[in-house]
């Protein structure tokens, strides 16, 4: 099925500037419909069907963008931030200009994010009733109490009081951490406000380097160095689209 929009809203969408901007473009002849000058930004269009060119240049469409960064610490989880540098500024060359980050990693986490614009499918990735599975590897430093698996199975009461959701802990045979550091992955179904390091907080110990594996079906590609990104595959995007999880 065809998509109709307005040309501005079109141009606006695709970063081009904004819809008054894009009227005095269209005054000046700078913006041509299918080989013809067009100055009426109002008119219809079908973009995957009609030829937009903006100073002679095809403006490419997309109606959605999805993207897998490997997220670096220092860079927020936000679509804008007057302090830090934020996740969507690292997507170079996107098409869309509303991309933004599936759900939040703290600022000194780094791993798997997902950088999209498709509203429904984040809702869905994110909704507590949908229970995705979030994976994350971490160093902890401090020594785990005896029982720990199954307390993060029944649940960890966190120093607020809440109870969360049952976790999978696994303690990995990781060797040269340093002292009283433990490697270790913890899966969860839940994205509270700093919940990993809470959870372990509550157990007597420290996150002190956390990154994120995996969310749904989705897993961080080993060959994307922290700071870098790729788009999803067709096969990672039906997965996700699917509500596939790790086999």
């Amino acid at each position: 099925m065809e998509t109709s929009m307005r040309l501005d809203k079109f141009l606006s969408q695709m970063g081009k500037g904004s819809r008054s901007q894009i009227k005095e473009m269209a005054k000046k002849g700078r913006i041509f419909v299918n080989g013809q000058a067009e100055k009426k930004t109002e008119r219809k269009i079908c973009p995957e069907r009609d030829q937009v060119t903006l100073d002679g240049c095809p403006v490419a469409y997309a109606a959605f963008e999805y993207y897998m960064l490997n997220k670096p610490q220092g860079v927020v989880s936000a679509t804008e931030d007057s302090r830090y540098q934020t996740v969507v500024e690292l997507i170079e060359g996107a098409v869309r200009k509303d991309l933004f980050p599936v759900g939040r990693l703290d600022v000194d986490t780094e791993g798997l994010l997902l950088i999209t614009n498709d509203g429904e499918l984040a809702h869905r990735l994110l909704s507590p009733k949908r229970h995705v599975d979030k994976t994350y590897y971490a160093h902890i430093l401090g020594t785990l109490p005896a029982g720990s698996k199954e307390q993060f199975e029944t649940g960890i009461v966190l120093e607020d009081g809440l109870k969360t959701m049952p976790a999978v802990l696994t303690v990995l045979p990781e060797e040269q951490l340093g002292e009283n550091l433990t490697a270790v992955t913890l899966t969860i179904q839940e994205g509270k406000f700093h919940q990993v390091k809470r959870m372990f907080q509550a157990l007597g110990c420290q996150v002190v380097y956390l990154k994120r594996l995996s969310m749904g079906s989705l897993v961080l590609d080993e060959k994307l160095k922290t700071g870098e990104y790729r788009k999803l595959t067709e096969e990672e995007l039906a997965g996700l689209k699917r509500g596939e999880s790790i086999e």
